[in-house]
């Protein structure tokens, strides 16, 4: 492959969108080791190391995120040769999940998918971001049933639903959560695996009933956790509580968590006030007349 000799780049980084070179047939695309199973397995002996110390305890498992094909040749490559370097790089993507599951024990081992790109084109909202290109919602859930397939089923499999999270942003706010409840509930009709959880993101502004309402149609087994993603630092633990009363208006049982993860262009100061607020929401309620 070589940058695009038309100087597209992609608008968020500047980098260089890339194309085949002239002489590549699409049959010819290779890519060889991405460097998950590697980076996963020098991990998991830290995870190993951790538990061992006390820090971890027993029943937690090792969670290994990886992005979709999609999500990353959809940012990266020029429509017109989307679809022969997206086989490929599928490829590429399945060995990597074939050999974690080889490497780190079933009983420890979590994959989590992250559906970003894929839920900003379902969304619908105008965008520029990223190619039309075989992006109908058939062919985006049949993308995520290929590659759960080489998952063994008593290895854990959850879903983080993303809008993007490019300096700390979103690429386009939800309006609500329906899109998301679209796509969790074409996921669960799609994959065979048992699906442990899918996690949604909350923006800060939403605490309103509207927002959450959607999530009264979920269709998905009782074994299917629900994360969503309403906490955030900048007001505190009282607006985290706003959006949890909420929700729970439509949703009986649900986890929290930040939006997007914690560490992307966050600072320290960000992380403790993060942290914070998980501790002071997520605490037991005391027993009754106490």
């Amino acid at each position: 492959m070589r940058p695009d000799p038309s100087g597209a780049v992609r608008k968020t980084s500047g980098f260089p969108l890339l194309c085949l070179a002239p002489d590549v047939k699409p049959d010819d695309v290779r890519f060889g080791e991405l460097g998950y199973a590697r980076e996963a397995r020098a991990s998991y002996l830290d995870f190993c190391e951790a538990r061992k110390r006390g820090d971890i305890v027993e029943g937690v498992r090792f969670q290994v995120c990886l992005p979709t094909p999609m999500g990353v040749i959809y940012a990266f490559c020029t429509a017109r040769d989307i679809a022969a370097i997206e086989r490929a790089y599928e490829a590429a993507v399945v060995r990597e999940v074939e050999e974690i599951c080889r490497a780190i024990p079933h009983r420890d081992l979590c994959i989590q998918w992250d559906f970003c790109h894929e839920m900003i084109i379902w969304d619908g909202q105008p965008q520029d971001m990223f190619p039309l290109v075989h992006t109908s919602n058939a062919e985006i859930v049949a993308r995520i049933a290929r590659i759960c397939e080489p998952i063994p089923p008593d290895v854990e499999l959850g879903f983080h639903l993303c809008y993007g999270d490019f300096g700390a942003k979103h690429f386009i706010e939800p309006l609500d959560t329906g899109k998301m409840v679209e796509v969790m509930n074409a996921i669960a009709g799609a994959v065979a695996h048992d699906i442990a959880y899918f996690h949604l993101p909350v923006p800060m502004a939403r605490h309103d009933e509207e927002y959450f309402r959607p999530l009264a149609g979920l269709k998905l087994p009782a074994s299917t956790e629900i994360y969503l993603g309403l906490v955030h630092g900048k007001d505190g633990p009282e607006g985290t509580r706003r959006r949890i009363a909420s929700a729970r208006k439509f949703l009986d049982d649900f986890g929290i968590a930040t939006e997007c993860g914690m560490a992307r262009a966050r600072t320290a100061d960000v992380i403790k006030a993060l942290l914070d607020v998980h501790l002071a929401t997520s605490a037991e309620p005391p027993p009754a007349g106490r």
